[in-house]
Parts: C-alpha cells; structure tokens; sequence
C-alpha cells in the first residue's frame, strides 16, 4: 500500500498503516510526498507482482491524475478507494463525484457504493475482479466523503481466513523483478508503435469485464448472501416512473418511492453500482417500460447535455431503441444536502411528465438552501416569536413557530 493522506480519505490509510505497525496484516506500507508518487509507486509495486492498494480523494485523486493512465494502460490490478469529495474551486471539502466522475474515462474499472458495507465488500472483490485473465486492469470504489465516511453504521466482516479463501492466491503475471525473463514495461510508443492497439485491448477488456464483474458479485454472494448486480433496482418490477440514483442518495430515493406507493404512484429507483464498464443493455432493459425515468447526478459536466450518468443513460436508451421521457436532476455538488422533499420533487416532475406534460428542456438543480442561511432565517423566525411571547400572544407565538419551521424544513 502506498498513499498520502486527504480529508476524507485521511482515516483509510491512517488505520491501515496502524495495521501494519501493529503486525496485524502482512504488508508493506509506503508514505510518499504526494498523489502522483502514490499511484507511482503502486504502479512499480503492482508490475513487480504485489497485489497493491491506496486511497485518495478529490484533489489527491485530481494529482494522480497522468498516473491513473499509465495504471490502466500497463493493466496493474490494482484496487483503489475513492472516498468522494468535491474538486476545487472555490475550496471545497465535502462530498460530490466531481473526483471520480471526472476520472472516468481513465481506464480504471468503477464501482460505486451506497453505505460503508457495500464499500468494504466491494474492496475484497476488487482483486478478483481486477486480476481475471480476461480483464487484467486495476479497480477503483467509491463512496461519500463525510456523508457515509464520517458515520457510523452497521459493518458485517468476513474472517481472515473467508477473504483469503475468497482472493486465492495471485495469479503468477509477467514480473518486474523477473530477471531471467526480462520484459519491458511502460515503454515510449512514438508514431509506428502500438499506441492504437493497446487502447484497442484495453477497451475489449472492458467489455469482457462486465461478464467477470457479475460473476464477482455471484460468487459473493454464495458466500456472505449479499447480492450485488450492476444495478440495483427497486419496485422497478411496474414501475412507470422512475429515478436513478448513486451512493449514499438511494436510502432518500427509496423511501420518496415507499411514500408515492402509497399514494397508488408506481414509482421505482435505480441505483449505480458498475459504472465502468457501463452496464447500457441492462439499463434499456430495465428502463424499458416505464414513461419517464429522472437521473440524479452528483457532479456536473460543464458545457455537457447533462450530468456524467445523464449522459450514459441518455446514450444507453437511444443505442437500444427504447424511447422514454428523460430528466437530468444535478444535487449535493460541494455536500450541499439533499431531503427526501427534494427527490419527491424530481419524482413529481416524472409523474406529471407520465401523465403527458413535456419534461423541463434544462438540466434541473436539487438547491436545497444552505446551512447558514437556514440558521439565520431561524434565529430571525425565533425573534419574532420571543417578541410576541412577551406580550402574551401565545396563539400568535405558536402560530409563528409552527410556519417557521415548515418553511425552513
């Protein structure tokens, strides 16, 4: 393992390098002055025949970037988590996909993950996926920076001996260090080399990926009973409308649709799991019979028709045919919070679309109104009814609370 921490990846690396100075794992732990030195260094580690790891976040991630390439075009598994948080500017040090999102065509095989147990999980399946023969190229997962990073939550772990049971041993690759059978590695590729052939290989990995990815996940399963696919729906069996989620977001998706239910509105979610390589036939399937589906995103392509899932989405459903009513909802960006007011709104918008209205031409934004401001507006409310507490007017006082508090919340 080699990183360099970042808030809110910091706690990562931090409790994993106790491991290994405690003994409790048998690894080897390298401090580097930086991102870019990280992924370097996890490179050289990886192509010598160790299974290597990091971490990072937002502007660590931003660092590495030049190496991310050179990760996925040498085809190092190497698995990394991605504790996501916003890219600067202005300085910013809470949760959206701005990171990742903006990594995604990097070559690296992504995952994303609702709550701290899907993150662990997808850890221990990062290594079976990245080192399959018909894949060979590294891993990365996410989840929300503070949001899911900073909770505290449920975690089943497996044993030592289950994880070690579940990885096997490495598979035995082309080495660095074999010096018997020397090899090049990462090597200059001017204008009559490989270049094109190598970026042809890769792609074809990441076809060949999807099939390994859902295998992955199968034979998790068969082991923990925590099923895991490249999307995972919910009450999308009849759904007319519905919403397509990522991270931490489902739980507030979930429950907006249990409410509309309710109310005899056939709504369903969707919620990103296998990113890269995107999953495009099961997202048409799955999205076939519904009138009009919303994509939430949590980063935004500036100058783009939409969001980076919008636009997966978007291009999934055209490719197979499947014509359906579509909306871009952005939300979170910088850890701005997101209530379940806020997806039923998305979802009304859906709903009234099913019903015949046009869809909004322009990407909407969930701008929920910040902290500060709700603070202030609070203490203003609670002024005016101190005043009329004062003089008695309770009715009034009660009457004013009790608006106060629905406006705010």
């Amino acid at each position: 393992v080699a990183a360099y921490p970042i808030t809110p990846q910091t706690d990562v690396v931090q409790e994993f390098a106790e491991y290994v100075a405690q003994g409790s794992v048998k690894a080897q732990f390298v401090t580097v002055e930086s991102e870019h030195s990280a992924m370097s260094a996890c490179i050289g580690s990886s192509s010598a025949g160790a299974r290597t790891m990091t971490a990072t976040s937002s502007a660590g991630f931003a660092l590495m970037w030049e190496m991310l390439y050179v990760a996925a075009s040498m085809r190092c598994p190497i698995v990394m988590t991605t504790v996501n948080r916003a890219l600067s500017g202005p300085i910013n040090i809470h949760c959206d996909h701005s990171d990742s999102m903006g990594g995604r065509d990097s070559g690296w095989i992504q995952i994303y993950n609702e709550d701290a147990q899907e993150a662990y999980d997808a850890t221990i399946m990062g290594f079976p996926i990245a080192e399959h023969a018909d894949v060979r190229l590294p891993v990365m997962n996410m989840y929300d920076g503070f949001i899911i990073s900073g909770a505290i939550g449920p975690l089943q772990p497996l044993s030592d001996d289950e994880v070690r049971a579940f990885l096997g041993a490495a598979p035995g690759y082309p080495s660095l260090l074999d010096a018997d059978n020397p090899m090049t590695f990462g090597p200059f590729d001017g204008l009559h080399g490989f270049y094109y052939e190598h970026k042809v290989n890769q792609q074809r990995a990441m076809e060949r990926a999807l099939d390994v990815i859902q295998g992955v996940y199968d034979r998790f399963a068969s082991v923990t009973g925590r099923q895991y696919s490249h999307l995972m729906t919910y009450l999308m069996e009849d759904a007319e409308i519905a919403m397509i989620v990522a991270n931490s977001a489902a739980g507030n998706a979930r429950i907006v649709a249990d409410q509309l239910r309710a109310e005899g509105v056939k709504a369903g979610v969707i919620k990103l799991r296998t990113f890269r390589p995107f999953p495009a036939a099961e997202y048409a399937k799955a999205l076939a019979g519904v009138k009009a589906v919303g994509v939430m995103d949590r980063a935004d392509s500036l100058g783009g028709v939409g969001g980076p899932l919008y636009m997966e989405v978007l291009s999934a459903l055209y490719q197979h045919d499947v014509r359906v009513k579509t909306a871009n909802f952005i939300y979170g960006l910088g850890g701005r919070d997101l209530f379940p007011q806020d997806v039923e709104q998305g979802f009304r918008v859906l709903q009234a679309a099913a019903e015949g209205a046009e869809m909004p031409e322009e990407v909407a934004f969930f701008v929920a109104k910040n902290v500060r401001s709700n603070v202030r507006e609070l203490e203003g409310a609670l002024r005016k009814i101190l005043a009329y507490s004062r003089f008695n007017q309770k009715e009034i006082s009660i009457a004013l609370a009790k608006e106060a508090l629905r406006d705010l919340l």
